[in-house]
């Protein structure tokens, strides 16, 4: 197969998965992560590339594309003044300690491994998604020192460990602790930049063998391009269609569809 015939079908269905996912960050508020990684896998195990070490590509890909996302929304947030970077300084260092120390983790795990992992944690956010309210409240005010101290590498491992940006995990977490909902969306925003720009750059210089063509360490350069192109173009989309449409039956259907890819996951992971 010449590197024409194996880059036009891989271009073709990443387009379709960037436009896909940018959608769906403009909608629903969700990072793009949490669709990019099975995607990639799906796609890049359909056209062959299977391999012990294909989750690493994904993950590591996912991250990569987070970098240009997330700097674009901390941007947007910041000029309607709702990211609080108090929060954000004091927090950055203990996430991206905790980020580094996941992208070398995932360095030594498996495709299985991290399937599993995968699969049983965006399963427990799926959940969250369908069933939790605004109302929950842990506390009226975000704890100090000690929480941070181990709750901010925390969320910078498993993040790295799923291919994700800190929304999914921060947002619930500042809004259980009395941040107002606008304002934790946008802060964490910047923790998906605190996440991702470290583990990318430590992926850079990750060995994987047999991994899709085009791959430079553990990110495939077609697929971060194409996603960003793609996501920039059509997550104003979502974003206006999110104005002209009721978002909450959307994200408990979109909460359903998160089930099935992790129960898929853990499927092929086990089975």
């Amino acid at each position: 197969m010449t590197h024409l015939q194996t880059l036009l079908p891989l271009v073709a269905t990443l387009i379709a998965v960037g436009a896909f996912a940018g959608v769906l960050a403009g909608l629903l508020g969700v990072g793009g992560g949490i669709v990019l990684v099975p995607a990639f896998f799906y796609l890049f195990s359909g056209l062959g590339y299977g391999s012990d070490n294909l989750m690493q590509v994904c993950v590591a890909t996912s991250l990569a594309t987070i970098i240009v996302t997330s700097v674009r929304s901390v941007l947007a947030h910041n000029r309607r003044g709702a990211v609080d970077w108090t929060i954000l300084k004091q927090w950055a260092p203990p996430i991206a300690v905790g980020a580094v120390v996941g992208v070398m983790v995932v360095a030594q795990l498996r495709t299985q491994t991290l399937q599993l992992i995968f699969g049983v944690m965006v399963f427990c956010i799926a959940c969250y998604m369908a069933f939790g309210k605004a109302s929950w409240r842990l506390s009226d005010s975000l704890p100090g020192g000690i929480f941070r101290a181990w709750f901010g590498p925390l969320m910078g491992f498993v993040s790295v460990l799923l291919g994700i940006g800190g929304g999914s995990i921060g947002t619930p977490m500042l809004t259980l602790h009395g941040v107002p909902i606008h304002r934790a969306v946008a802060t964490s925003a910047g923790f998906g930049v605190t996440i991702a720009l470290p583990s990318a750059v430590a992926f850079l210089l990750t060995k994987v063998p047999d991994a899709p063509p085009y791959t430079v360490g553990a990110i495939n350069i077609p697929a971060f391009l194409v996603v960003i192109a793609t996501t920039t173009i059509t997550a104003p989309w979502g974003a206006a269609l999110a104005h002209r449409l009721d978002p909450k039956p959307l994200k408990r259907i979109f909460a359903g569809f998160l089930m099935l890819v992790a129960l898929n996951m853990l499927r092929k992971a086990l089975f």
